[in-house]
């Protein structure tokens, strides 16, 4: 197994996840990928006015990288955020959260998963 791997741009695979909704879920990266790799990455695309998450929580930390469009991120405390075009949430494993597109155009959202040590 190799030290790296490179995904070229249209070399991505979709997938569903639950709990999600309108959006397109393409992953770029496994941890299966590399030696030792713990890394999940993709690039998930939100459809205008609600495509998004349930308000729910996952194992994983997470960082969610807004690459285009409008996304409203409730945090577990209630506490909601409008995330443009280059901003980002970095999200504690186990912690309630949604997004949700309240924008007039299909958001783009880089998402980096660190999943727990097995």
């Amino acid at each position: 197994m190799a030290g790296y791997k490179i995904t070229k741009k249209d070399a991505y695979y979709t997938y569903e996840a639950p709990g999600h909704k309108d959006c397109k879920l393409c992953r770029l990266h496994d941890p299966a990928d590399v030696e030792g790799g713990r890394l999940i990455n993709g690039l998930s695309h939100f459809l205008p006015s609600g495509g998004g998450t349930e308000f729910a929580s996952n194992p994983a930390e997470s960082i969610y990288y807004i690459v285009e469009g409008t996304m409203l991120f409730k945090g577990e405390d209630g506490t909601e955020t409008v995330l443009e075009k280059g901003d980002s949430v970095h999200i504690a494993p186990n912690s309630p959260k949604c997004v949700t597109n309240i924008g007039p155009t299909t958001a783009q959202m880089l998402v980096i998963l660190l999943p727990p040590a097995q």
